[in-house]
This record gives structure tokens, sequence and C-alpha cells, in this order.
């Protein structure tokens, strides 16, 4: 007679402690669970109806200017701290944890038309209209002290942008040529030019830090090499850039905000056509700056809005608003990949969520587990009629809901009269363009 006898491990079915979990033995063949697939349907429709009604981005507005805000600048080494210019000249200094003004400096007369902060954050610069480069202290004076620049550089004409080197003490200037400065001297180490046209922003690259790109008002996008002292190449699109971020995971694509409503991604190695073209503003683009992790990017607009992109994907994922929110004019995301920054004609900053629906806080192990499977079912699902249009549905405005309708409307008659163009007219004389080539007049090298 053979008898079988029963062998289990305790730590398969033994809790450690009171407070852990009973574990319970599954089989996970599928025979054994045939409505697994619809069960998993329903949680994940549940899962993406629960993310549209928790979605609140919007945290909270700084008030403070008496002007609109035109610029900001982050802070390179605290993600508490974010600096902001005004029309009227005033900078201020924000602390995000108290949502409140920890300084207020009058910076220059007239508009501060851009700053950056230094790559160690000890202090940051300023351009305003009255030709004036300034160092300030990122500190607050103390106690008797006066509010006074470390250094000013009286300009020939009005600069209008200001970037910083990410490594050296060295930055650069826009206006009407690009100057590039030694910190030390108050004279610029070089200055590139290309055109005759005034240039509205100038942006280093993260990665090969000698690389820099700006944008002119003759729709120019034009790249330097700090190296050599002429410029590298140049593309002209159908209207003007407004500015540039450069990706900072990909050394050689960045992403380029323009008048005709779109926004560019281009890798700068290939410009004859973009990687993507994103639309779904309804006016022109004015300011764009990447996440940290290079996958997204936000773009602020004038139609009122601000819009978040997948690098990827030609339409947003996210369109944030307020009854109250005018032109914005500048926009920032933080550096912990949390949060945005957004700056508007009403003199307001506003705080938001880069994730509409993500809880703020402290998670529970079973919380956290509980998200990531929700996701996974959201990602598994992510193509079903239903599930989709409930993930893609947003709530706009009236005036850009009416504007997206009229383009739509506009865009199809102009394929159409594409199409009845080429029907009636000799094989090949009218060639196909594709979207990413239409917008590009020319490449200069």
């Amino acid at each position: 007679m053979r008898v079988k006898v029963l062998s289990r491990n305790p730590d398969d079915y033994v809790r450690e402690t009171k407070l852990d979990l009973q574990r319970v033995p599954r089989n996970y063949d599928p025979v054994l669970h045939p409505f697994e697939v619809p069960r998993e349907y329903t949680r994940a429709l549940n899962a993406t109806k629960l993310e549209r009604v928790f979605a609140k981005p919007f945290l909270s507005s700084l008030d403070g200017h008496r002007d609109g805000v035109n610029c900001m600048a982050k802070h390179p080494k605290s993600l508490s701290t974010v600096l902001s210019g005004a029309c009227d000249g005033e900078v201020k200094i924000w602390n995000l944890t108290k949502r409140q003004c920890i300084r207020t400096i009058q910076a220059h007369e007239g508009f501060v038309r851009g700053m950056c902060a230094r790559f160690c954050g000890t202090s940051f610069f300023t351009v305003g209209d009255d030709k004036t480069v300034k160092q300030w202290k990122m500190e607050s004076p103390e106690h008797g002290e006066e509010e006074e620049p470390i250094h000013t550089i009286l300009g020939k004409t009005v600069y209008t942008g200001i970037d910083h080197h990410w490594k050296e003490a060295v930055f650069a200037t826009c206006g009407h040529q690009v100057d590039i400065w030694d910190e030390q001297r108050t004279s610029p180490m070089c200055s590139l030019t290309w055109g005759f046209d005034s240039i509205s922003s100038v942006k280093f690259n993260p990665i090969e830090t000698y690389l820099l790109g700006s944008c002119a008002s003759d729709r120019n996008i034009v790249l330097y090499d700090m190296r050599k002292s002429t410029p590298l190449k140049k593309v002209i699109l159908n209207m003007r850039t407004n500015t540039l971020c450069w990706n900072p995971m990909e050394a050689f694509v960045f992403t380029a905000a323009n008048e005709d409503y779109n926004l560019y991604t281009f890798d700068m190695r290939f410009l004859e056509s973009p990687v993507r073209v994103h639309m779904d503003h309804v006016s022109a683009v004015l300011d764009v700056d990447y996440s940290p992790t290079g996958k997204e990017f936000v773009s602020a607009s004038f139609d009122k809005s601000i819009r978040i992109f997948p690098v990827d994907k030609g339409h947003s994922r996210e369109v944030y608003h307020t009854k109250r929110m005018q032109h914005v004019i500048t926009v920032k995301w933080t550096s912990d990949n949390k949060y945005i920054l957004c700056g508007s004609d009403e003199m307001n900053i506003r705080l938001w969520k880069a994730n509409a629906s993500e809880k703020l806080g402290v998670l529970a192990p079973r919380e956290k587990a509980a998200m990531n499977y929700n996701q996974k079912l959201k990602e598994k699902f992510q193509y079903h009629p239903k599930i989709r249009r409930i993930a893609q549905h947003r709530h706009l405005p009236k005036s850009i809901f009416c504007q997206i309708k009229e383009q739509r409307i506009m865009r199809e008659a102009r394929r159409r009269k594409e199409l009845n163009r080429r029907k009636h007219s000799k094989p090949g004389s009218v060639p196909f363009v594709s979207e990413r080539k239409k917008h590009i007049v020319a490449v200069v090298k």
C-alpha cells in the first residue's frame, strides 16, 4: 500500500506578524478563470472613470505682482524656489512650500525681458528694456544692507533674452545679435549673428553644453557652436518661432513654439523636416518647457490655456485652463517632475499638478499597489473605444471649443481642395507634401 504524505512549507501560508495579510495560494491557469478578462475590463473602466472624477490639477495661485508676469526661472538646487519677472520691472522670489513671496526686487525700468539662475544657484541674472544685464544675489541682503546688483552691464541695444551655461561661468544674451559673455568681463567674448532681425530667445543645450539655439523674428531657428565664432545652421519656417527648449535627455532634440499654433520637435542633425508636429492649440504658442524626464513637455499659449504633450504624440494628453486665466506668457516644469508653473497676463502665477489625478502626500503600501494595478489595467485596455472616449474627454472653454471646430472645417476644406486639384491635374504635377514638410521653407548650412 502506497501512502502519499502532504508536505507544506509554513513560509507559504503562515504570517510573520499579526499585522501581515493572510497569504492565499492562487492558481493562475486561464482555464480556471474564464471571466478574468471581462472582470479586468470592468475594473479598468471604473479606474478610468475615477481618474477623471479625481482630476483636479489646480493647486494654488501666487499673487503679488502688479503687472503681467513676463518670464520665470527655476532654482537649479532648490525645488521650492522659483523666480518671476513682471512687465513693470519687478522680480519676485517665491517659496512654493509656503506659497508666498520671500523677496521683491525692483530690477529694471520697463519690462523684465528674461531671467536665468546661475548653475550653482548662488545668483541669478536679469535683462530688461533699460538695455542692462544685472546679476543679483540669490539670498536676501542682511539687515541694513541695500538691495543692489552684484554687477551691472550697460549694453547698446535692448536685450530680449538670457540663458546661463550649465557648467561654466558663461552666459548668453540675445537682442540685435547673440552675445556670449564671461561673468568677469563687461564686454562680450564673442558676438554671433546671421541675418539682421531681432532675436527673441536663446537657450543653451543641457547635455552638449557648448551648443545653443536661438529664434529670430525673421522666422529663423539658428544653431550655434560656442567653440566656433560662426553659426552652424538654420532652419526657416513659414511663421515666426517664439522660443525653443532642448530635451534634457536627448542631446540633439529640441522643441520650437511657433506662431502658427503648432509646436515642432526637431532633431538638429536632420532639420529638413521635424520629427513631430504637435497641433492642438488654437492661437500662437508663446512658451515651452520640458519635463526633467524628457518624455513630455508643457506649452503656454495666447489662447489662455496650457497643454501637456508627450514627445512622441501629435496631440496633447492634458489641457489646463481657468475662467480668470488670460494669455499665458511663460511656463515652467519643476525639477521633481510633479508640478507645472505658469505666468499669465493678469498678474498671477498658477501652480498645477503635472498628473491631474495624482494623490499628493504619503501613500500607504496598499494604496500604492492599487494605483499601480489600476495604471496597468488602463494601459492594457487603453485602445478600447469606451475607455478611450472617457480617458480623452476634456472640458474646454467655449471660445477654444468653437475655434477647434472652425479649424477642423478649414483643414478639411484645404484637404478637399488639394484632392480636387490633384484629380483634375496632369498626373504628378501636384505632388504629395507631408504635414511635417509643409511648414519648412528652407534649411541653410
